[in-house]
């Protein structure tokens, strides 16, 4: 649960012409812009080197750039995004990790987003979605068995991805909604359960000893705060409308 570095990458002005299935309210990009930048300050806060790269015109989803690779300490594999729309932006992340780490891709017909792999100690989740396929799933195990790591795929059902529904916030402790806690493959794990109406924060990002939170949840805060790290609340109200949330705003190494 340890990291030194962070990429992220800058929203475009063309910010709200991306994916969403949410109804929110008009977007605001300044108001974005703000948002992200106390995101990248709570990344600074937590004793990460951050990274910032230039918003891509093209991909206007392009700042969720979790999805468009998966980092471990001893690898980096690159996706194979499963929106068409989004086909591209992991070519665009190449510079920023090429001299970090070896790299491989996930390659047709395999689709892999990031946003649907949990990596907890050298166990790895990886969420069967709208977005990852089955090809892709077992790609991504196997250029990570080598190094010691299980894998296990698991059906999302309604949600995005699978960390919109689990995150880990120790090796062995989970924030979960009540939907994904009844998975049998989650069964050893200490379980954090989001209450009711509270799901968006089960998107709660473990950052050394900081958890950074969505602002406006305070059963989820009320219950990780007995873990007794430094809890850091943002306000992503505008990712929000774009389906997105903390941890897809950043790749953490």
């Amino acid at each position: 649960m340890y990291f030194t570095h962070a990429i992220t990458r800058l929203p475009g002005k063309n910010f709200a012409q991306g994916i969403t299935t949410s109804a929110l309210g008009a977007h605001d990009y300044d108001l974005m812009l703000s948002q992200h930048r106390s995101y990248i300050d709570a990344l600074k806060s937590a004793g990460l080197q951050v990274a910032i790269l230039e918003a891509l015109p093209d991909y206007p989803d392009a700042y969720f750039v979790e999805d468009v690779a998966v980092v471990t300490p001893e690898i980096a594999v690159i996706t194979r995004p499963g929106a068409l729309a989004r086909r591209g932006e992991e070519q665009a992340i190449l510079t920023a990790l090429t001299s970090q780490l070896p790299m491989t891709h996930i390659q047709a017909p395999g689709t892999l987003d990031g946003g649907d792999v949990l990596i907890t100690g050298k166990r790895v989740f990886i969420g069967l979605s709208g977005r990852t396929n089955a090809e892709g799933a077992a790609q991504l195990g196997v250029n990570l068995e080598p190094y010691g790591y299980k894998w296990t795929g698991v059906p999302v059902g309604g949600g995005l991805h699978l960390k919109s529904g689990v995150n880990a916030l120790s090796e062995d402790t989970l924030l979960i909604t009540r939907e994904f806690s009844k998975f049998d493959v989650f069964r050893s794990y200490h379980k954090i359960i989001v209450p009711p109406g509270e799901e968006y924060a089960a998107n709660t990002l473990r950052v050394n000893d900081s958890l950074i939170t969505p602002q406006g949840y305070p059963g989820v805060r009320g219950a990780i705060a007995r873990l007794g790290l430094e809890i850091i609340e943002l306000d992503v109200s505008e990712a929000c409308k774009m389906d997105g949330g903390l941890t897809c705003m950043s790749l953490r190494f």
